[in-house]
């Protein structure tokens, strides 16, 4: 029988409507868990260096899947994000140094280029009605091309090792730890989104639209509008990833991101993210990251090969993806 004096008092709970959601509790406990098992195999794994080597790896990939994020949320999905960071890292490099332009002027012209591709996806899905698959598979291919014939297929070196474009280079040490700049970058613009989707009304709109974009409408969300704006800055978000690995790497790489459409999408999708759109936290994104990052230093530190690291990490997106579908059946 029923408590009765629960059941008078609706503001009653258990112990467990405490804990935080499996959105956030699942990439938590994944980490931990890869953490703890890397531990045990290898003394490596567990050491400053290490930590400040996985942080470096996966910051270039965590950047571009906040941008990510933001498309998935409102159930879409960006294909050409890897391909249009590298060709925003393209343009930087060779208007420096080809063209002689000011760094910054360099720098804000390949955000420029990133922004336009994200503006032209938003156009194409919002207007036309296109799905965001097929627009975001074309622009991919065109982003490509693009990159491949305007770099005629070289990297660009930077010939200035102070240029800004080498800013995030950098590194400071915390405790006996080595951040790079670039890092700490990455986690600053992790704060700003998850204030703009948690604390702000166009954050709340988005969610709106990823959960119900007709019963978002209804209410008088410019359902068009915010998907428009959803893509435009996703571009800039790749526009500052491109700048992040010209810092790393030290040239405009026009091979670069052939696979972080992929990643980008692993790590939100193991960050508890649900690719039906509405449900999802910034910073289980960053997770997800960190879980694909660990995987593969880990594996590498133990002598695992290289494509076994890819089928574990497929398998994990399977069952995140699983997880996720079960869920929202329930």
């Amino acid at each position: 029988m029923s408590n009765p004096s629960a059941l008078s008092n609706p503001k009653t709970k258990t112990w467990l409507q405490y804990l935080p959601s499996v959105t956030v509790l699942g990439p938590v406990i994944a980490l931990v868990l890869a953490s703890f098992y890397f531990a045990t195999q290898t003394d490596r794994f567990l050491t400053p260096q290490n930590f400040s080597l996985i942080l470096q790896q996966v910051m270039v990939v965590a950047v571009i899947a906040i941008g990510q994020t933001l498309v998935i949320l409102t159930a879409g999905i960006d294909l050409s994000c890897g391909m249009i960071m590298a060709l925003g890292g393209v343009v930087m490099t060779k208007f420096a140094e080809q063209f002689g332009f000011p760094p910054v002027l360099a720098i804000l012209c390949g955000i420029g280029v990133t922004t336009a591709f994200g503006f032209l996806n938003g156009m194409l899905i919002t207007r036309i009605k296109l799905p965001p698959f097929i627009v975001t598979l074309g622009t991919l291919n065109i982003a490509f091309a693009l990159t491949q014939i305007y770099s005629a297929a070289q990297t660009v070196n930077i010939s200035n090792p102070a240029s800004p474009l080498l800013v995030f280079g950098g590194s400071l040490s915390i405790g006996g730890t080595v951040f790079n700049f670039g890092v700490i970058t990455a986690i600053f613009l992790y704060i700003i989104v998850w204030f703009i989707l948690s604390e702000t009304a166009p954050g709340r709109h988005l969610y709106a639209v990823g959960n119900n974009p007709e019963a978002a409408r209804l209410t008088g969300i410019p359902t068009q509008r915010v998907l428009l704006l959803v893509y435009t800055l996703a571009g800039t978000i790749y526009g500052v990833a491109a700048w992040l690995l010209v810092s790393r790497t030290g040239v405009g790489d026009p091979n670069a991101g052939q696979t972080d459409n992929l990643d980008s999408i692993t790590a939100v999708v193991l960050g508890g993210t649900s690719l039906f759109g509405g449900r999802g936290v910034i910073f289980g994104t960053l997770l997800g990251a960190l879980i694909v990052g660990v995987f593969r230093n880990g594996l590498t530190l133990t002598g695992v090969g290289s494509v076994y690291q890819v089928l574990i990490t497929g398998i994990l997106v399977i069952l995140a993806v699983t997880a996720d579908q079960l869920s929202k059946k329930k």
